[in-house]
């Protein structure tokens, strides 16, 4: 379906981590490695409670429990090692590549708004084939929950928020994506997300098509069915 479509979305806007790629058992296992160091426990639901956090936030709750380090050092020994995992292979989450390339044959411009810094976003980036616009979590004043990622990747590439589709796995990232204004998706994962208003949910990415994007844009909320 080409992008001209009178209801095409303007753009699609992708967060990454538990979105296009199943990185959330790599931050959990680099969060279980670093807590060790310092004989801190971490539990599974520790680290879901954290899942699409902004960077700094996330390892101050590390810091909280007892993490000997100041806060940049946790934030870049987490990313070091998700990013050296991701370098050997790219986790792809279902149905990520398909719906990626299918936004792209449709003529429809494309984002990434990641709370990863920028050092794990472009190796990503570039496996990817490349996006029209990379927000990452060092690039903005606000990281999620606030709006400003979504706000500034809308900017980047001169569309109309309230005309974009934005997917999403987290609490933090759908309240991103909702307050700045995008016909938000809650791609379900690993964290519970309760429903907010004019949210639309599919399962998986399998299940959600172009045709899906374009209602999604003309004003539809939708519940997507598994296709499987």
């Amino acid at each position: 379906m080409p992008a001209h479509h009178l209801d095409a979305p303007q753009a699609v806007l992708f967060d990454m981590d538990g979105t296009l790629i199943d990185t959330e058992p790599l931050w959990m296992a680099a969060e279980v490695a670093l807590t060790s160091r310092f004989g801190v426990p971490w539990t599974a639901e520790d680290a879901a409670a954290i899942i699409g956090s902004a960077m700094t936030s996330a390892a101050a709750v590390l810091q909280g429990r007892g993490v000997d380090l100041p806060v940049p050092e946790i934030v870049e020994d987490l990313t070091a090692h998700v990013a050296a995992a991701v370098s050997d292979e790219v986790p792809w989450q279902p149905g990520a590549r398909e719906l990626l390339a299918a936004v792209r044959a449709a003529g429809i411009p494309t984002a990434l708004v990641t709370s990863s810094y920028r050092t794990l976003a472009e190796p990503f980036v570039a496996a990817a084939g490349g996006f029209d616009a990379v927000v990452a979590g060092d690039d903005v004043r606000r990281a999620k929950p606030d709006p400003e990622p979504y706000l500034t990747a809308a900017r980047l590439l001169g569309v109309d928020v309230e005309r974009c589709v934005a997917l999403e796995d987290s609490r933090s990232g759908s309240a991103s994506a909702v307050a700045s204004g995008a016909r938000t998706v809650l791609v379900e994962g690993l964290q519970e997300v309760a429903d907010r208003p004019g949210m639309s949910r599919v399962a998986s990415l399998r299940d959600l098509t172009v045709e899906h994007l374009v209602r999604l844009a003309a004003g539809e909320t939708l519940v997507v069915p598994p296709t499987r």
